[in-house]
């Protein structure tokens, strides 16, 4: 399982660096728009539909939003990370309380639909960073973010792990855990500005400082968020990954479940602050 899971990293993480550093925007959307599809494949899968035909058009289904949101001026794409915040919040309510809300999402149908506010403004967070300044950077500090949580987590959680997180949704995470991935996050939100001043000769003022570890925080917190809801999800459905796409890692929803909640997010914070965040 060990070879496995380094084997496909070793594919996988050239294929996701090179899109991010090397793709013009349009293949960008694109090759983003791919990745959804398949979590969209997955996430129907997730909700109750077993025929591949059903799977299938669910993924169609998400594509036709992408292109629609693309090449359509009836919805700007700053609404949807607005309504990504709220999809959000509601999401740690669904899983702060589970089982108790279960009947409101249980449903293939309402699983069908919750995906929807899982995927599509994952990619348009995607696009929405690619279109600032120092956009690959951007990028790729969104995901040292989850990474960085995720890592600082699973050695919190090893070490200090005794009060659990969420044991109804998933019983291996701890509090020690999530405080441990601040931590990292933290450290990063510090390296980040550090950067930002020594290397891309900007000056934070103690506002800025501030304003990119709180929302640095914020993003880590709902990344769990995408962790646990998903996570809530596959134990209603009885499976432990969302597909066998990704040999050792399991699907793709697997690997982005975080991302859903972290991207959409962080791009509606660049919109909402602007450049006050990073310069």
């Amino acid at each position: 399982m060990l070879k496995q899971r380094i084997l496909t990293a070793l594919v996988l993480a050239p294929i996701m660096i090179g899109g991010i550093f090397y793709l013009p925007l349009a293949q960008f959307k694109l090759f983003i728009g791919v990745i959804v599809a398949l979590g969209a494949w997955e996430w129907a899968n997730l909700s109750g539909l077993k025929l591949q035909v059903g799977r299938i058009a669910y993924a169609g289904l998400v594509a036709g939003l992408i292109c629609a949101v693309e090449f359509s001026s009836l919805v700007q794409e700053v609404d949807i990370l607005y309504i990504a915040l709220g999809w959000w919040i509601t999401a740690f309510v669904f899983v702060s309380l589970h089982p108790k809300l279960k009947n409101i999402w249980s449903s293939p149908v309402a699983r069908l639909i919750m995906g929807l506010f899982i995927l599509l403004p994952m990619w348009v967070g995607f696009v929405q960073i690619k279109s600032y300044p120092f956009n690959d950077y951007l990028i790729m500090y969104v995901m040292f973010i989850v990474w960085g949580a995720d890592v600082g987590a699973y050695f919190a959680g090893r070490t200090f792990g005794k009060r659990k997180l969420a044991p109804s949704v998933s019983p291996g995470k701890t509090w020690e855990g999530v405080f441990g991935g601040l931590f990292v996050t933290t450290l990063m939100a510090l390296g980040g500005g550090y950067l930002l001043e020594n290397e891309a000769g900007l000056s934070l003022d103690l506002e800025q400082w501030a304003l990119l570890i709180v929302l640095t925080l914020l993003i880590t917190c709902f990344s769990v968020v995408g962790d646990l809801i998903e996570s809530m999800v596959k134990r209603h459905r009885g499976i432990k990954d969302s597909s066998h796409l990704l040999p050792g890692h399991g699907g793709v929803m697997d690997r982005i479940d975080s991302m859903t909640a972290a991207l959409p997010l962080f791009a509606l914070a660049l919109s909402v602050f602007g450049w006050n965040l990073v310069v």
